[in-house]
């Protein structure tokens, strides 16, 4: 609904704007001589890798834009990296490709033509100013340190309801086309048009002065003198990749909205959003090879990201995608085992996702049990279910079925394939008495109910019992469970998880204390949680504490 909410609040201008089209509505940004600056260049890159120092530029497009955003030039070329050219499942870019493609020496001279004198742009400008500064080292020259504006960074400004902040993210909730992703002119084309939305003042916030200062401040910084001569340019015979739906109940599924603010209320620090996005992007696939773990590192430096900030980022990462994953009553053993594939290769031990999982399903019982009804009088169905029970179907009309299961997952219900003696009820219209989990429901005395029935159990949901569990095994996350120090690619990362709220919330409950599920922690029980585990409580980072709703 935020974005929902952004988007009717730009209606009169939610369409997808002409980045070739005169608006001389904009106001002239300031400059220091008689001729206005030249603008900006809108940069982006597709690369063999993450690193910049070993990882290069397999393919580049620049568009160049007058100081308002409008289109006035495009350029774009294959790079040959002298090299592998990395995955091609991502840049759709093949080895042949690039076969007679320049080098990057052979056009850093067009390239630094193109963008002397300019602001620069990029979304996640970090990533691409990184690779484009190394690629200069390479060649012999250096990039100077230039303006620039993140398009993404920049969206907490023009679109602060997003969940998510990649290119497709701010393209969508600004109207704008997004075609040809993952090819360099395909996203700089998407990039350029997001600049141009960003600093018209009649489509959504007014833009930020600064911004509007850039490409003056732009003009006086002095690039290197590098000889020009012409590039025969080496174009990709495809275009970039269509993107496919993730497969519910797998990782993907889970990052496609996960809110990377739901990492931030968990502890990453707020300036790392633009390097969990990066992240994010890495785990698509539903895979975090050792390569790319051993990349983190060398990220995290690009984003002058501290390790106690990466640690946290991590954390708070692991956390976010912990809640997502049983948002919808279960999670799915292709998720558990990404979930764990995910916690070792950013140097967690296995039990730091039983303990996650465990405290997100805590909070999630805790916050659904506050919305529960209260039992009406007179209530006939004797004992009501309650959050975290186990209920199983057998028999019923197919679509009764499933708007059921729904309203179970939906509530906190667990819903399982078979009957139990940890099963609560089974649900069934009597049809076929003897089908495999009715004999089961006999044998553990599992009580059995019309789906009538059922509908106003489940309406009347009620919260867990104190002290019980209700099918969940919550647990803090003790010194056992710290991240194996072990020689993993992302050893040089791993976090050390000091005492975290989530941590001290989960033990909390084990112990029968009275805490919430988000706010401050009261100084008793952080004393008591420092008291158990051999901790002092003064080395307890307090910003860690606090998990605002």
């Amino acid at each position: 609904m935020g974005i929902l909410n952004a988007i009717l609040r730009r209606s009169q201008h939610n369409r997808v704007p002409d980045h070739h089209a005169q608006q001389p509505g904009f106001p002239l940004p300031p400059t220091s001589g008689n001729q206005p600056p030249n603008g900006f260049a809108v940069i982006d890159v597709e690369t063999t890798g993450l690193v910049t120092f070993r990882d290069r530029v397999v393919e580049i497009a620049v568009i160049a834009t007058d100081p308002w955003g409008r289109t006035v030039d495009e350029w774009t070329t294959l790079v040959n990296p002298g090299g592998p050219v990395g995955a091609t499942k991502i840049h759709g870019i093949s080895a042949a490709n690039v076969r007679r493609a320049p080098r990057f020496a052979d056009l850093i001279g067009e390239l630094n033509a193109r963008l002397a004198g300019r602001a620069l742009v990029a979304h996640n400008a970090r990533f691409d100013l990184g690779f484009l500064q190394t690629e200069y080292e390479r060649a012999g020259w250096a990039m100077p340190a230039c303006p620039h504006l993140c398009t993404l960074e920049a969206s907490l400004t023009y679109l602060p309801a997003l969940d998510r902040r990649r290119l497709s993210d701010c393209c969508w909730a600004s109207g704008i086309r997004l075609e040809n992703a993952h090819s360099a002119l395909g996203d700089a084309r998407a990039t350029a048009t997001l600049l141009m939305s960003y600093l018209d003042p009649n489509f959504g916030r007014p833009p930020r002065p600064d911004h509007l200062h850039l490409p003056s401040h732009a003009a006086r910084v002095a690039w290197p003198a590098i000889p020009h001569s012409p590039v025969d340019v080496a174009l990709r015979e495809t275009t970039g990749l269509t993107p496919t739906p993730a497969q519910a109940g797998t990782l993907s599924a889970l990052l496609d909205d996960l809110p990377l603010s739901a990492a931030v209320e968990e502890g990453a620090p707020a300036n790392a959003t633009a390097y969990l996005e990066l992240l994010a992007e890495v785990l698509e696939d539903g895979v975090l090879t050792d390569d790319e773990a051993a990349s983190l590192a060398d990220l995290a430096k690009t984003y002058s990201l501290a390790r106690d900030q990466v640690d946290a980022a991590h954390r708070g990462f692991m956390l976010a995608l912990a809640h997502k994953a049983i948002e919808d009553g279960k999670v799915t053993r292709d998720e558990r085992e990404e979930l764990l594939a995910t916690a070792a290769a950013l140097g967690f031990a296995d039990g730091i996702v039983k303990a996650v999982l465990d405290e997100a399903r805590a909070a999630l019982a805790e916050q659904r049990g506050k919305d529960c009804k209260p039992l009406p009088d007179p209530w006939s169905h004797g004992e009501p279910l309650r959050i975290g029970d186990g209920v199983a179907f057998t028999g019923c009309d197919e679509l009764i079925r499933a708007r059921l299961e729904g309203r179970a997952q939906a509530a906190g219900l667990r819903v399982t394939g078979s009957v139990s003696s940890k099963t609560a009820v089974l649900v069934t219209d009597g049809a076929d008495p003897y089908t495999t989990k009715a004999e089961a429901a006999r044998q553990f005395n599992t009580r059995i109910v019309t789906p009538d029935i059922f509908a106003e159990l489940v309406y009347y949901i009620q919260p867990v019992k104190a002290g019980t569990s209700k099918g969940t095994t919550t647990a803090s996350i003790p010194a056992a469970s710290q991240p194996a120090r072990t020689p993993t690619a992302a050893s040089a990362i791993a976090p050390a998880l000091p005492a975290t709220g989530s941590a001290i919330r989960t033990w909390a409950r084990t112990q029968g204390l009275p805490v919430g599920v988000r706010g401050r922690l009261p100084a008793d029980i952080v004393a008591a949680y420092a008291t158990a585990h051999g901790l002092a409580a003064a080395t307890i980072d307090d910003q860690r504490l606090t998990t605002s709703p």
